[in-house]
């Protein structure tokens, strides 16, 4: 009898994927039934085979919504990863992130060192964690990722997280978030480029968090590298010690075997106790069409195990826990997360909805949430850049609709409200919180999903403030007030302003304070952190940041100058609706909300075009 029941069990759970879904719930309500009967599964891969089975079972039982879902199976035997955890002690973790300007070499770094201590084969992959194909194709990291290692240094196992964090300014939240959860930082710099502004931005970031710095010089092997220039840059800059800075080639991996050791003797272990009540924060999240929404997630204190029922303090909602792991450099399922530990966990039933995972929220478990206080810096990103995305073809809206959704399950910081255009028929407003983000965005609906869309030029909000006191905030031109209810029951109109920190060579001083002049900017500090280097700040609309200003920068210096902004407010300003007139009608779909010292300049730049 034994032998009967156990061999469909053994069977099913190395079946693939596709099975039909009625055979698959004929054969595997009878097994769930029995599998409760001891059926002497003598190894970890039986029992996790038949784990996997039974979280098969569960999702084509409850999508008939017949049989209900099994609990989780606690397996009493530890595999040999999870052995070698639990014996590392708290005192041994270390959470560190790399802190770089765009393309300095973060994601090719994170390679060398998964490789030098085992995680991944010499040459697997490239840019392990950069997973989407944008990522990739751009040489960015657009989504915050983790991944664990064991490295075993004066023969003790440390256990080292890693966090890839994007570099941009437009995923600023991504990287605030990931930050939070490390102890220290590798402050990478590419050798020949020396220090950027997103260098310096994220420094500041990591330091105003009191993370941990060490200074690692990249690409050292390039002709055109000057280690000694930027180590000077760097003490002048960050006032850090550099004596112990390391010189690397991540491309090559010269060196890198030297960042380990620095690791563990300089960067603190984290801060936690396993016996304390659940603190979880949430790191960032992505959706599995299988299992739905999958947190990334650091423990501050207590432990996590399949089965714990927690609680959002962002949402106040309730959630069963599916299963816990770490993420190896894939996802690697385990018995349980502690105290300091970073892994991923999701829900069952599943999380369906990512715009309930909010990066930064606080997890306790039930019960334990008046005791618990939430981890400080929760805010909600907010849409600063706007667009209106419009099918080429209106038999096509349907399929952009599925496409946005799609995009929108993993991507829960764009907002999106259906409009109609009486030029362009049906589409969507949607918002981003920059324009690389919009950037993005639109590559992915381009090679992902095909779509032939039509973009309007990015907008920014406009906010309204009453006579009677209260305020508007106007995304879409067409809700703009007309002149006559301006003058009656308008008391100002603003827009939101940045505070943008550019660095060039000083040779291009000049043109730069003139382009910043010419955009209403408002010059705030000059800085030389070297005899050649300037950083450069100022206050500027951010209307005319998205109006192509980082393309203008980058031709009057050559492709030399970077450039970080920080929201700094909302100012008043004198803003009016733009319209492009076809046969004396105005145009909706492109119609803009402008300062009116831009409206001569931009309407002839439309007349041009047409």
């Amino acid at each position: 009898m034994q032998r009967c029941l156990h061999s469909p069990v053994r069977r099913l759970a190395t079946w693939a994927y596709p099975v039909p879904v009625t055979a698959t719930r004929a054969i595997t309500r009878s097994a769930l039934h029995h599998a409760r009967i001891p059926l002497q599964l003598t190894s970890t891969t039986e029992r996790l085979a038949l784990h996997q089975t039974r979280q098969k079972c569960a999702f084509h039982s409850s999508a008939a919504g017949s049989y209900p879902a099994p609990a989780p199976v606690k397996s009493s035997k530890l595999s040999g990863l999870e052995q070698r955890i639990s014996k590392i002690p708290i005192e041994n973790f270390r959470n560190f992130c790399i802190v770089a300007h765009v393309d300095h070499g973060k994601s090719t770094l994170s390679d060398r060192l998964l490789e030098l201590t085992g995680t991944i084969q010499p040459g697997q992959n490239k840019q392990v964690l950069d997973k989407l194909d944008v990522e990739r194709e751009r040489g960015i990291t657009v989504k915050a990722q983790t991944c664990t290692m064991i490295y075993t240094h004066n023969g003790e196992d440390y256990l080292l997280h890693l966090v890839d964090t994007p570099g941009h300014v437009d995923f600023r939240g991504e990287v605030s978030r990931s930050y939070a959860s490390c102890g220290g930082a590798l402050l990478l710099v590419d050798a020949s480029q020396g220090i950027q502004a997103q260098t310096v931005a994220n420094f500041y970031l990591a330091f105003s968090q009191n993370l941990t710095l060490v200074p690692i010089l990249n690409k050292v092997d390039l002709p055109s590298a000057e280690p000694q220039r930027v180590l000077d840059q760097i003490k002048t800059s960050f006032e850090l010690d550099v004596s112990k800075s390391v010189h690397v080639s991540a491309k090559t991996g010269l060196n890198v075997d030297k960042i380990l050791p620095i690791i563990v003797e300089q960067i603190p272990p984290p801060v936690g106790d396993a016996s304390k009540p659940l603190r979880m924060l949430l790191v960032d999240s992505w959706y599995d069409s299988y299992k739905g929404v999958i947190c990334l997630v650091r423990l501050f204190d207590g432990t996590l195990r399949a089965g714990d029922h927690l609680y959002s303090y962002a949402t106040k909602k309730k959630y069963t826990v599916g299963e816990v792991g770490i993420m190896y450099p894939d996802q690697t399922p385990q018995a349980a997360l502690r105290a300091g530990q970073m892994g991923y966990i999701y829900f069952n039933p599943g999380m369906k909805r990512i715009q309930e995972s909010k990066v930064g929220d606080t997890f306790t478990k039930v019960g334990q949430e008046r005791i618990v206080e939430p981890l400080p810096g929760f805010e909600e990103n907010k849409a600063m850049v706007f667009v209106a995305a419009f099918p080429v073809d209106q038999s096509h809206f349907q399929h952009l609709e599925d496409s946005i959704d799609q995009l929108l399950l993993n991507d829960r910081s764009v907002t999106v409200q259906k409009e109609s255009s009486e030029a362009l028929g049906a589409g969507f407003r949607l918002g981003f919180l920059g324009t690389l983000h919009c950037s993005v965005f639109e590559d992915r609906l381009r090679q992902e999903h095909g779509a032939s869309i039509i973009l309007t030029p990015p907008t920014v909000p406009c906010k309204i403030v009453w006579q009677d006191g209260t305020e508007t905030i106007i995304n879409n031109p067409a809700h703009f007030p007309d002149d006559d209810l301006i003058r009656m029951k308008v008391a100002e109109l603003q827009e939101p302003y940045v505070t943008a920190t550019l660095t060039f060579p000083e040779e291009y001083l000049g043109k730069v304070i003139e382009l910043c002049e010419a955009n209403r900017g408002v010059q705030l500090s000059l800085d030389f952190f070297t005899q050649t280097q300037v950083i450069l700040k100022y206050d500027l609309p951010l209307a005319q940041l998205v109006d192509d200003f980082f393309g203008k920068i980058k031709s009057n210096t050559k492709g030399y100058a970077s450039l970080d902004y920080e929201d700094s407010g909302w100012r008043r300003s004198n803003i009016v609706k733009l319209q492009l007139l076809v046969n004396k009608q105005p145009v909706d779909a492109v119609s803009r909300l402008v300062h009116a010292s831009q409206v001569e300049r931009l309407g002839r730049q439309w007349a041009r075009k047409s």
